[in-house]
């Protein structure tokens, strides 16, 4: 499937997407060994986690804590 894909492509084949030719240019990484600017303190962090908990949390307490009326709902004939 991916070959087919790659084909489809064009001007690119196969091999060359596989095994280049030519050796690949160091990419430099961002890599600093130096301690961190800004201290974040542990208070700041369990209020960080906190939040993002709740916020991804909060949707499906809300649908399971509905979900008696949204069966319901569908038990209920559509109204014509």
């Amino acid at each position: 499937m991916v070959s087919a894909v790659l084909r489809m492509m064009g001007n690119i084949s196969v091999s060359t997407l596989t095994c280049p030719k030519l050796p690949l240019k160091e990419i430099k990484k961002m890599i600093y060994s130096k301690p961190p600017r800004n201290k974040i303190g542990a208070a700041q962090s369990f209020f960080v986690m906190s939040v993002f908990a709740a916020a991804m949390l909060t949707p499906a307490a809300w649908i399971l804590h509905h979900l008696p009326e949204y069966r319901q709902r569908s038990r209920q004939s559509p109204k014509t």
